[in-house]
């Protein structure tokens, strides 16, 4: 029966006005269709913000290392420990001066070459009571009980031969024995490092009861053939320029300064200049601890940075930086780390030789940190006491030997030491800074670089090319809007907003090119003319309404409504053109200096700027790009904030003025109101815009990320900064990963912004809704 009284209510519509059952299958599935695009469409922005989460996600992970394998090494004796570039050939240093080389690549095969011994070409039976390696330079140091030294270099050369895909084959050069202090006793220390053509050495003796420092220079002439031999050059005595017994000695790699650590817990900063040593700093890094003393006293990578440790496992850093008020280097505690357990000092080191990074720790402890950040990479405890450590050089091998002579092999994997939370938002006192801050510097000159990988100055950087963006952009879009949608006439409305429209096609780049390389040389020479004209421009406006206003109605009927800016126009264009010419006038009245290089009084207002507020004037800045990017969002603000405007209810216009409220007064009073929401859409979108732009801050802008709103400097935004460095970013590298990491604060700043402006605008709808 249903289905009968359902055909008869059929029949008993006409024709005309049934609808085709094609037409209704259609629509079902045009409307299917449109739920599937939007699942698809969510699914999308989804899947782009899974795959960025997933990019991002392993520079918050710390290090791994795992277990590898163990070798006992009988009865060798093993003073020192070392390790090639590829760690397939551990080294130990014997006192008799042989060096035993272990290949632990390729084992149980008939091409491994087990443990074989290389001994550089010393006289006789020659003792060193002191052997030390410097993993940093592969250089070893042999000390003998007459006082003569020598220093030992280690080169590895790889083969390929057709049994096995590599064989690391080394090569030890040692020098002649030098005379260093005195001949009647032991070394308890020593230093060296050759800088080119600037070479010192610095022994610690023990002479008659008490510690002594001497310094050696030395010199190696080119030849032809090759360097010629190391020849003595000249001896200092160093005890006497300060206070303390010495007990730890390093150079700096320039060989610029030699810091002694003494048993007292002081640490003194000793400048070499034109052959002559001066005490330049004393330092004390355990002040005010109950033990003041040093424990262990070990260059970082890159020979800036002194790592300390005192018997209660306190681990602080000092660095040598520039200090700008005494105009010379000098020491500073930048870092203190977390301190070592069960209260010891540290009793082995190695740092890595690819990032700051460095091994640590004491009997059966051993720790991995990370200097820049102060975060622990990796920490256990081990089970074995640990007599000698060594990072492998490409930091993905870690090599122990214990107190019974077994040597211990871990693999480390730890691709982004250098990041975490603290490196991006944090604010970090880095190598040769004089103090913490917040800086964005992915790469340097050399191997021993700091990555300098904020977030921060990029933020300060998008925010402040935004910021005047809109600044610019606001006014001029929601007036354009407000008088071409209330008062300008339809048939030009139809001209003015297609117009409009066409301007956002415009390709940035191009806007980018014209700020660039027309516009910034103008707008550097012209600051004064440009200010002048953005107080003139507004001040004319509200002169030329007053002006109209105060008309007799007899002389304003003569100006039809909506033909306006055809007297406003050429008025204004006329006041402009002459604030820009009055522009020079105002900066010879305003902006006088002395010049400081020739003390000539000149009318510059870059000079003045720079001289009296105390910050920098670049051609290429904030100010152009705020007007070419404010220039870019205004078609977008426009439109939508005009079409808002224009879909007010005619209804409300015209009760409004039937109550005897003039155009502005409606136009102010009732329509903005009414369109308030759609004008905050405007806004919030325009924002958007002007936050990811590209092109145009990396063409007008001088990409330094720095942290200030001066408008006459530069910045770097979070878009701009991918765009300059992704062809540097190697896949898959901190770098790399770094970048997508500053896509998803994009990301999030636009979903945030939109969010915020979604929910604004909902409520200023519900609070100025006019009907139901």
């Amino acid at each position: 029966m249903p289905e009968k009284s359902e055909q008869s209510k059929r029949k008993n519509i006409p024709e005309r006005f049934q609808v085709a059952r094609s037409t209704l299958v259609f629509d079902q599935l045009m409307n299917q269709l449109i739920k599937i695009g939007g699942i698809a469409i969510i699914a999308a922005v989804g899947s782009i913000f899974l795959f960025i989460f997933i990019q991002i996600l392993p520079l918050f992970r710390g290090a791994s290392v795992t277990y590898d394998r163990t070798f006992d090494l009988d009865d060798l004796e093993v003073d020192a420990v070392g390790i090639d570039p590829w760690s397939e050939l551990p080294l130990f240093v014997s006192p008799d001066g042989t060096f035993n080389f272990f290949d632990v690549a390729d084992i149980g095969t008939d091409y491994n070459r087990g443990v074989f011994t290389v001994r550089p070409d010393f006289p006789g039976d020659t003792e060193f009571p002191f052997v030390r390696y410097d993993q940093r330079r592969n250089t070893a140091l042999f000390g003998t009980g007459d006082g003569r030294f020598s220093a030992v270099e280690v080169t590895f050369n790889q083969t390929h031969p057709p049994h096995r895909s590599r064989e690391v084959v080394p090569v030890v050069t040692a020098s002649p024995l030098l005379r260093l202090g005195r001949d009647d006793a032991p070394y308890e220390h020593i230093e060296y490092v050759d800088a080119g053509r600037n070479k010192l050495a610095v022994a610690i003796q023990r002479v008659e009861g008490r510690q002594v420092v001497y310094a050696l220079t030395l010199s190696q002439r080119q030849t032809l053939l090759g360097p010629g031999p190391l020849t003595r050059e000249r001896e200092f005595s160093l005890t006497d320029l300060f206070e303390g017994e010495p007990a730890f000695v390093r150079i700096t790699a320039d060989t610029d300064f030699v810091i002694v650590g003494t048993t007292e817990g002081d640490v003194h900063l000793l400048a070499r200049a034109a052959d002559r040593f001066s005490l330049r700093q004393t330092v004390r890094p355990f002040a005010g601890t109950a033990d003041e003393g040093i424990h262990s006293m070990d260059f970082m990578f890159g020979d800036l940075s002194l790592v300390f440790t005192n018997s209660e496992g306190r681990n602080v850093m000092y660095s040598v930086f520039h200090d700008e008020e005494r105009g010379y280097r000098i020491l500073g505690r930048t870092k203190e780390f977390e301190r070592l357990p069960f209260g010891k000092g540290a009793t082995f080191y190695s740092t890595s030789l690819r990032n700051k990074a460095f091994l640590i720790g004491a009997g059966d402890f051993a720790t991995i940190r990370y200097a820049t950040t102060k975060r622990t990479r990796w920490e256990s405890t081990l089970d074995f006491e640990v007599r000698h450590a060594v990072l492998g050089p490409r930091y993905d091998k870690i090599l122990f030997v214990d107190t019974q002579n077994r040597l211990h092999l871990f693999d480390l994997v730890d691709r982004h030491p250098a990041t975490g939370l603290r490196a991006y938002f944090g604010r970090i006192h880095y190598e040769g800074r004089a103090g913490p801050e917040f800086m964005w510097q992915s790469t340097g000159g050399g191997d021993d670089f700091e990555p300098k990988i904020s977030m921060v100055p990029l933020i300060i950087g998008t925010m402040k090319g935004t910021v005047y963006a809109m600044m610019f952009a606001v006014p001029i879009a929601l007036l354009a809007a407000l008088y071409t949608s209330q008062f300008l006439k339809p048939e030009l409305r139809r001209i003015v907003k297609p117009v409009m429209e066409i301007m956002e096609s415009v390709p940035t780049v191009v806007l980018g090119f014209l700020a660039a390389l027309w516009f910034a040389p103008i707008i550097s020479g012209s600051v004064p003319s440009v200010f002048l004209v953005c107080v003139a421009l507004p001040v004319s406006v509200f002169a030329f309404g007053a002006i109209i206003a105060s008309l007799p109605k007899r002389m304003r009927v003569l100006i039809k409504d909506g033909y306006e800016f055809l007297y406003f126009a050429p008025f204004m264009f006329l006041v402009g053109w002459v604030a820009w010419s009055l522009g020079p006038v105002f900066e010879s009245i305003f902006f006088v200096v002395a010049d400081p290089d020739s003390g000539v009084v000149v009318a510059d207002f870059r000079l003045w700027w720079q001289l009296n507020s105390g910050m920098s004037f670049e051609q290429r800045n904030a100010l152009v790009v705020g007007l070419f990017m404010g220039f870019a969002i205004i078609p977008t603000i426009f439109t939508i904030a005009e079409d808002s405007m224009s879909n007010v209810p005619d209804a409300f216009r015209s009760g409004s003025l039937a109550l005897g409220a003039s155009r502005w007064q409606t136009a102010v009073n009732v329509v903005l109101p009414t369109a308030a929401a759609g004008i905050f859409s405007a806004l919030m979108i325009g924002f958007g815009r002007a936050v990811g732009e590209t092109m145009i801050v990396l063409m007008a802008t001088g990409n330094t990320p720095v942290m200030n709103f001066n408008m006459f400097e530069g910045m770097r935004t979070l878009a701009a900064n991918i765009a300059v460095e992704l062809p540097e970013a190697a896949q898959g590298g901190s770098l790399y990963r770094s970048l997508f990491l500053g896509a998803m604060l994009l990301f999030l700043m636009t979903f945030l912004v939109n969010t915020v402006a979604e929910i604004l605008r909902q409520r200023l709808r519900d609070r100025f809704k006019a009907v139901e």
